[in-house]
């Protein structure tokens, strides 16, 4: 189960506060959409994701019916990303090892990377315009996936040596950040340029704590927050384009470790008080926001803390992007805070009407299967044109009844203006 608060609510949540609780097994992984505030996707040990919108105006009954269920995964599944500029594009990654890559719009699993991965998945992170993933997997490799041609397109052996786990981000410049351990258990993180991943662009060796290191990026300022787990401290480093690279700005410490982290998207910050970042952290019992500024004598508007940044309007629908188009994110100005617009409801439109569900894409069917022009003739086209002209016909006949009510009632009311 999880629970959706407005930001305004804060203090202890009653225990009969309403939750979103569909699934069968423990929630894992949770994302919300970039494209819509009011959807969230969550995966789970019972094998399958869930997409659900949340009303408008928050819970008032717990919400038990998501949108959609996408059945594909074996295992559980502990990881899911939606893609940052395709609508309705969403990543999941399961302990079955396999990547399923899914139009939300239509519950289908269009792609499936299920031979790329031979031990468990740590991370996915998708690049700036959704054309490639990055994985850090249990195996110590670091792999560079075009999902579309479903192809291993760069990697990395014992990215990091030691055996406890890794994370892998893409940057907004192409490159990859990563974080693990050395064979002598001290965590490090490293800087990694795809196209040559023989040796690092820059390595950092940090403490001998065994937390593991969560990075949160800021592709706007470049800055990378890093949290781990069971740490009482948040460092902070800066990306450029110098040696040496990655550089150290400040230490956020305070005294309870963390169990957890969360990040707020760039636009949810509140650009009139410099607040750069916002996490929030969980302890045992509570979940605290943590407000990073940047102290600033001026009351104007900060360009250089707030350049335009990611909108949430979607650049590309599903279907572009599953046909091979790239696009970068709709970048929006902030001078004047975020102002949300109205969310359109997500509408889950099941293409396969007669239940002869085709098997998703695995690498070995696109070798071997050549694309079939659509068919007229295909018993299954012929069945949804005739539920089309009926749902025609259908309109039709409202609209005529529609008609005749609404002469009648001017009719009445001729009657009563005479």
């Amino acid at each position: 189960a999880a629970v959706s608060l407005s930001l305004l609510q804060t203090g202890r949540i009653d225990k009969s506060y309403p939750t979103v609780c569909g699934h069968t097994g423990p929630v894992l992984d949770i994302d919300w959409c970039p494209h819509n505030d009011q959807v969230i996707a969550s995966g789970s040990e019972d094998c399958t994701v869930m997409v659900w919108q949340i009303p408008e105006n928050g819970l008032t009954l717990s919400l038990t019916e998501p949108v959609v269920v996408l059945e594909g995964h074996s295992k559980r599944v502990g990881i899911v990303a939606w893609h940052p500029t395709a609508r309705n594009v969403l990543l999941s990654a399961g302990c079955d090892n396999a990547i399923i890559i899914w139009n939300v719009g239509t519950g289908e699993a269009l792609i499936t990377l299920d031979d790329m991965h031979v031990d468990m998945i740590y991370n996915v992170s998708w690049n700036r315009n959704g054309s490639l993933i990055c994985t850090a997997s249990k195996d110590k490799k670091v792999r560079v996936i075009d999902p579309r041609k479903q192809e291993i397109v760069a990697e990395k052996e014992k990215t990091h040596e030691g055996a406890r786990p890794m994370r892998a981000i893409f940057l907004a410049d192409g490159n990859i950040f990563t974080t693990g351990f050395s064979r002598m258990s001290e965590r490090q993180l490293a800087l990694w340029n795809p196209k040559n991943m023989e040796e690092p662009i820059a390595l950092h060796e940090m403490d001998t704590s065994n937390g593991v290191l969560l990075p949160f990026y800021d592709p706007d300022t470049n800055i990378i927050y890093l949290c781990g787990k069971g740490d009482s401290s948040i460092r902070y480093f800066e990306i450029t384009d110098e040696s040496p690279y990655v550089h150290y700005l400040n230490t956020f410490s305070s005294k309870e470790p963390q169990r957890g982290m969360g990040f707020m998207p760039k636009r949810g910050l509140d650009v009139n008080k410099c607040e750069i970042a916002r996490f929030f952290k969980l302890h045992e019992r509570k979940c605290e926001p943590i407000i990073m500024t940047v102290p600033r004598k001026s009351d104007l508007f900060q360009d250089d803390l707030y350049p335009d940044t990611a909108g949430p309007e979607a650049a590309l629908e599903a279907e572009e992007w599953f046909e091979g188009k790239n696009a970068d994110p709709l970048l929006i100005s902030l001078k004047h805070g975020y102002i949300p617009g109205k969310n359109r409801d997500l509408k889950v439109v099941k293409k396969n009407i007669l239940d002869n569900k085709p098997a998703a894409n695995k690498k070995s069917d696109l070798m071997s299967a050549p694309k079939k022009a659509a068919d007229a003739s295909n018993p299954q086209n012929e069945a949804k044109l005739e539920e089309i002209l009926r749902e025609l016909r259908s309109i039709k006949d409202t609209i005529s009844s529609q008609d005749e009510r609404i002469a009648k009632l001017e009719q009445q009311v001729a009657k009563f203006a005479d």
